[in-house]
């Protein structure tokens, strides 16, 4: 959620094949080959220890290797990411977590950074934000610890060595099958209680539906080539169905049915963010709304908290605080709702985008490259989003499905200090893969516009703002492709005239950069060099035949209309003048200090109405929503979205 612009120094705290499985075997001796693949070769190459590492694990613990490396997968996708923690402290390809370890919760909202409401008609909210103190560490943050009592492999191994990680885990899991009094069985249908317990959920709908997602994987089957070139795969077991009576004697407890609005595939709870007045004439920390009635949710906005859970879910229950409207657990993708969607939450730092989106929240930490996210979390939100989507008409792309980093300021002033998480490390097409709506090529190679697709995990340019030194970030797989004035890496970087500061590769300067699944009209090319329009600039990027950071696209194109030099370009479609009744003040429309010269073109997503939430006091007697004449265009400008007026331009291309 946070992460500035304008900070000098950021504080960190900010494909598969489907095979078919033969016959279950029937002995422990058969273990390893339960859920191999096919040989690739020697057993002991580079390329394949890791796989070997499982069949090993399995065997010595009497483990299924097909549910040791299901429940892998959902943990890390197999990836060791080179010993480094995860946001709760989890290691290795089995995130076997150590909280010793686990990074401190960063202040949520740091003075100086973005007002969350974003409401000009209100004064800036920038309380005082303290973390709790003293929690208890839960069970699901010490299982390495844990492992290394079963095993007597020591805690560094652990951390470090793979294949060490995976006999933790796979200690971890007969663990819990003899707890639960079963047996060690050659049966993966057999391991759902074991499976439930190892997610470290403390209630059963949390349990089950981590459960349910490793039998997903199981059932379909996964193969993949990991971050240190290690190829794992999982056969398919399309039959398996899970003996799901085992979670009942698990002891988790039942957690009591609530209202909230989360599909029936992920867990959740409610953990409300409060509506309470304070203070004179204030209130927080959301506000009361009609929405969809009164409004169309038009957006929604992928956050991360900059935070660890307990924390951060402290902060948004105080009435002082700002608010979202989710936040995702890492270790298991447990989902908390603390404003519910027809209400408006204060997380994105611009009113209008407010009142017309959803906030989610994911725990993690911008700035630290190398705090992953789990597979978990990354499942549990696509499951959410796509359950939003459906519900709200809310159409899966780019300029829907935002960034708060792709959240325009409101005004000129508030440019600076507008918030820049996810951030370059978030894997929006690896998510956009899970939501079910992947980026493709869908268009010639003369196409006018094109949708940036870097390979994730070989994209890594350089950031620097990592540690508190300045010093370059840890090399690592990124969303996002940089940008520059000529189609020569040595030429200088774009500038965002907005900031009123020169372009550095900073983690959180977004000035130069476009990040995968944004769509630009193409302006130029030069061999291996593509051009595109970008916040008024001709800005050049690497773009290779043979490793493409972009694809060819189609879609709906905006320009100045004939006759007109320039047009303004707005932070916020807000309504005419004209269009405010005599009890709601009319909020000004003022362009931000970019413009969009003749002959530019941008891709345009909605056309909608200019429209304003009239929402300044506790009681909601005084609340309207205002909806005028004048209609706007969304625009992918540059790194962020903004707003054209529809009469200053004129469409070109067709609809997608």
């Amino acid at each position: 959620m946070r992460g500035s612009a304008t900070d000098p120094t950021p504080t960190p705290g900010h494909r598969h094949l489907r095979r078919t499985a033969g016959p279950l075997a029937s002995a422990a001796l058969l273990l390893p080959l339960l859920g191999a693949a096919p040989a690739h070769g020697s057993a002991d190459s580079s390329a394949t220890r890791l796989q070997q590492a499982f069949a090993t694990a399995a065997a010595e613990h009497h483990v299924p290797q097909s549910v040791l490396l299901a429940v892998s997968y959902l943990q890390s996708r197999w990836d060791g990411h080179g010993g480094a923690p995860s946001v709760t402290g989890g290691y290795g390809p089995m995130h076997l977590t150590d909280a010793r370890t686990a990074m401190a919760g960063a202040e949520h909202f740091a003075e100086g950074t973005e007002d969350a409401r974003g409401d000009s008609a209100r004064a800036a909210l920038h309380p005082d934000v303290a973390q709790p103190a003293g929690a208890a560490v839960p069970a699901r943050l010490r299982t390495l610890p844990a492992a290394a009592e079963l095993t007597g492999i020591p805690a560094g191994e652990l951390r470090t060595d793979p294949a060490a990680n995976v006999a933790g885990g796979a200690a971890l899991l007969a663990a819990a099958q003899k707890e639960l009094g079963e047996p060690l069985s050659a049966d993966p249908a057999e391991w759902y209680g074991a499976v439930a317990r190892f997610s470290g959920a403390d209630d059963t709908a949390t349990a089950a539906a981590y459960a349910d997602d490793v039998y997903d994987v199981l059932r379909t089957g996964e193969e993949r080539t990991t971050d240190d070139g290690q190829l794992v795969v999982l056969a398919a077991q399309p039959k398996l169905a899970a003996d799901t009576a085992q979670l009942e004697r698990t002891g988790l407890r039942t957690r009591p049915a609530d209202d909230t609005e989360c599909p029936k595939s992920v867990s959740c709870e409610s953990v409300p963010a409060p509506y309470a007045q304070f203070g004179t004439d204030d209130y927080g920390n959301h506000d009361l709304g009609d929405r969809p009635a009164s409004q169309r949710i038009k957006y929604i906005v992928i956050h991360d908290t900059e935070g660890t859970w307990d924390g951060v879910l402290h902060l948004v229950q105080d009435p002082t605080y700002v608010s979202w409207n989710y936040t995702i657990r890492s270790t298991d993708g447990l989902i908390a709702q603390h404003v519910k969607a027809k209400d408006v939450a204060w997380h994105a730092g611009n009113w209008d985008v407010n009142a017309r989106s959803v906030g989610i929240e994911h725990e993690g930490f911008l700035a630290s490259p190398d705090a992953w996210y789990t597979e978990a979390m990354y499942r549990s939100s696509a499951r959410l989003v796509r359950y939003l989507a459906r519900k709200y008409d809310i159409p899966l792309d780019r300029q829907h499905v935002l960034g708060h980093d792709n959240v325009p300021g409101p005004t000129a002033a508030t440019i600076p200090g507008m918030h820049t998480d996810p951030g370059p490390y978030w894997d929006w097409r690896h998510y956009f893969e899970l939501l079910g709506h992947p980026f493709k090529r869908a268009g010639g190679k003369r196409a006018a516009l094109v949708t940036v697709l870097p390979d994730y995990a070989g994209n890594r340019p350089v950031y620097t703002g990592c540690t508190a030194k300045g010093e370059p970030c840890t090399a690592h797989g990124s969303s996002e492709v940089r940008l520059y004035s000529d189609h020569d890496v040595t030429a200088p970087l774009i500038k965002d005239v907005g900031l009123r500061t020169d372009p550095t590769d900073g983690v959180n300067d977004l000035s130069s950069r476009v990040s995968t699944g944004q769509q630009y009209a193409v302006a130029d090319r030069w061999g291996d060099w593509t051009a595109i329009w970008y916040l008024g600039q001709k800005a050049w990027f690497q773009n290779p035949r043979e490793a493409p950071t972009a694809v060819p696209a189609k879609g709906l194109l905006v320009t100045p209309r004939d006759g007109l030099e320039s047009i303004p370009v707005y932070g916020r479609a807000y309504p005419e003048k004209e269009a405010y009744p005599a009890e709601v003040p009319a909020q000004s429309v003022v362009p931000l200090p970019y413009t969009i010269p003749a002959g530019q073109r941008y891709v345009a997503g909605d056309e909608m109405a200019g429209e304003y939430y009239y929402a300044v006091t506790f009681t909601t007697d005084s609340h309207r929503v205002v909806v005028g004449k004048d209609l706007y265009y969304e625009i992918q400008y540059g790194h962020r979205v903004a707003f054209v007026r529809a009469a200053d331009v004129r469409l070109e291309g067709s609809a997608r």
